[in-house]
């Protein structure tokens, strides 16, 4: 096995590892886990302005931080307002530092496709994630912000396939 297969099995299982603790739908868990994702969006899609040398690639993660800056402020705005209970995660854990980190290593069209390939099954993750939130979460607030920012998601996720062919 490759080290770069090691690596983007890693990285991809760190992205979509918030995604699957939040499962079971409880309002904690699932903010944790959309803040945590939210945060790891931010930071890979500035990585990726970076260091792609693809226009395409570019354009999406500029639009992966715009539309996760948002949805992050979104969800902590909701926190703040009273209406619902938690505390949203304000850094990375290390996990996800580590496995960011493997992937700042690389360059080009190696670290251009990791990015991307990372992206869909990241996003494949939160669809799944937001989805059963909306449909299935214990707090009616966080439901309507999770049905939301599902179309956004979907979207992103179409995105990032499209850009994987």
């Amino acid at each position: 096995m490759s080290n770069l297969f090691i690596k983007r099995a890693g990285l991809s299982l760190v992205l979509g590892m918030a995604s699957w603790q939040a499962l079971a739908a409880s309002s904690d868990d699932f903010v944790d886990a959309a803040t945590e994702a939210g945060i790891a969006e931010v930071v890979t899609g500035n990585l990726a302005l970076e260091k792609s040398q693809n226009a395409e690639i570019k354009t999406f993660a500029q639009q992966m931080v715009t539309d996760h800056e948002k949805t992050t402020a979104e969800l902590k705005a909701l926190l703040s307002s009273g209406k619902v209970q938690g505390n949203p995660v304000a850094t990375l854990t290390e996990d996800f530092k580590e496995e960011i980190d493997e992937l700042a290593k690389l360059d080009g069209d190696e670290f251009s496709e990791e990015y991307i390939d990372d992206q869909v099954e990241a996003h494949e993750d939160a669809v799944d994630l937001f989805k059963r939130y909306a449909e299935e979460g214990e707090n009616a607030e966080v439901k309507a912000w999770a049905a939301k920012t599902l179309p956004a998601l979907e979207h992103h996720y179409q995105m990032a396939q499209d850009l994987d062919k």
